[in-house]
């Protein structure tokens, strides 16, 4: 029977994955904190450990480390209730076999701890930290993250696909802030949006003479780029013979400039985006065959914002935050007219549809008629994976967190919401969904 560690200091929560994981078939072994933690390991039976990121003797990620360390096959699985972009990312890039955050989804947490326990033993990553402005809790952007974690430890080309708005640049500067280049160049460069017959010159320079116009030398984006990251945005739109030099230099890091006929050598990382068809199966592919396969050694696909409508709470307080002037708040009725809007323009479209409301409002609150989108279907539920008997297992551990936070801010719901690491508006939606009165104790107002 393998042994699973599970280091948490909430004991309702330490407790609670005592019997679920028990109730699975593991052999459990509990610890509150990393003193804990470390004694637990001296036994070479541990085959997995699930590790919460804020201990009361220290940091989750800074002990994963450690572990990378001195145990760099032992499979550790990160949960905590403080889920954001940048310690996903970070987790994924120091080794963490996976990330699950609170309120637990029991049935995935069981299925990742068994893969966990079933899986080949593999060789530490090299560690390396960076930051990223991406905002989203939902499961749909939490293997987003995962994504880029493990793509920012490789040096292979990436392609990011998905809708225009979704936050595909986001994605690339990401993976370079994370990535062992973080320190040189991020250069983005939108094919689409430079003339047809000056992309050439822009991505690989010119040389004096080369075209009318062309006065004086000049250096392309990938001599820019050299020791760092290239990010060609819109792929899809390059013309098919410069999509045959591009699989040159990805093939060897040789170009010419426009106008020469000398090789040159960079060492840029290639990123590319692209919201157009690229598979080669796909009807009217917008990449050949051959640069499609060599640029898609690692795929990300960004869901759109209609797929991942839980995320609309967080991103709306994240731009209210950043708008100019007196903090703007949102009135319940706005909100629920977000997040049942179709959004065509995905992230993007929410940011100015926000800009736009508070600029021509001068109201505190932002309500309804501010936001000038018109009402749609209510978005449809999505189903709660597992049978009856996980569900309840699912809703009993969300209500222990959320009433544990509640009660450990004294009724404060901003301050239980910073500890449980969503936004307010996601704790007000949690709260209904549990059926649980802010104002009780814990233990009490379950519905």
């Amino acid at each position: 029977m393998s042994k699973v560690l599970v280091v948490e200091d909430e004991k309702a929560v330490r407790q609670g994955l005592e019997r679920v994981l028990a109730g699975a078939g593991w052999q459990v072994q509990a610890a509150e904190d990393l003193a804990g933690a470390r004694k637990a390991l001296a036994d070479d039976g541990v085959a997995c450990v699930l590790l919460d990121v804020r201990l009361p003797d220290g940091d989750g990620l800074q002990f994963l480390e450690e572990l990378r360390r001195d145990r760099p096959r032992l499979p550790v699985i990160i949960a905590t209730a403080y889920g954001d972009s940048d310690r996903t990312i970070t987790a994924m890039r120091l080794g963490a076999f996976d990330y699950v955050t609170k309120p637990f989804d029991i049935e995935a947490l069981l299925s990742t701890v068994r893969r966990a326990v079933e899986a080949p033993p593999a060789a530490a990553p090299v560690a390396n930290v960076g930051t990223a402005a991406l905002v989203g809790s939902s499961a749909r952007m939490l293997d987003v993250w995962k994504a880029i974690g493990r793509a920012s430890a490789a040096e292979v080309p990436a392609l990011i696909t998905g809708e225009s708005g979704v936050g595909k640049e986001l994605v690339a500067r990401a993976i370079h802030e994370h990535s062992a280049r973080r320190s040189g160049p991020f250069i983005a460069v939108n094919v689409a949006a430079l003339p047809p017959n000056l992309v050439e010159s822009e991505l690989f320079g010119h040389e004096k003479g080369a075209f009318t116009g062309a006065i004086g030398r000049r250096e392309g984006r990938f001599e820019a780029a050299h020791g760092g990251t290239i990010f060609l945005d819109e792929i899809g739109d390059l013309d098919v013979p410069l999509q045959t030099k591009l699989l040159r230099v990805l093939q060897d890091g040789t170009f010419e400039r426009v106008g020469s006929h000398a090789p040159m050598k960079t060492d840029a990382r290639v990123l590319a985006a692209t919201s157009r068809p690229v598979d080669p199966n796909a009807p009217n592919a917008a990449l050949r065959e051959d640069l499609f396969y060599r640029i898609s050694v690692v795929r990300l696909e960004i869901p759109p914002l209609r797929e991942r409508r839980s995320d609309i709470p967080l991103l709306v307080e994240h731009f209210l935050r950043g708008l100019p002037g007196a903090r703007r708040a949102i009135s319940e009725a706005a909100m629920e007219r977000l997040a049942n809007h179709a959004w065509p323009g995905n992230v993007r479209e929410l940011r100015h549809v926000l800009e736009r409301a508070a600029v021509m409002s001068a109201a505190e609150v932002l309500d309804v008629a501010d936001l000038n989108i018109a009402a749609g279907p209510a978005a449809p539920a999505t189903p709660e994976p597992g049978d009856l008997n996980l569900k309840r297992a699912t809703a009993a551990l969300e209500a222990k967190l959320v009433r544990s936070a509640l009660t450990r801010a004294q009724g404060n719901r901003a301050e239980a919401a910073r500890l449980l690491g969503i936004a307010r508006p996601q704790l007000y939606v949690k709260m209904k969904e549990l059926g649980i009165d802010p104002d009780a104790k814990d233990g009490e107002g379950e519905g």
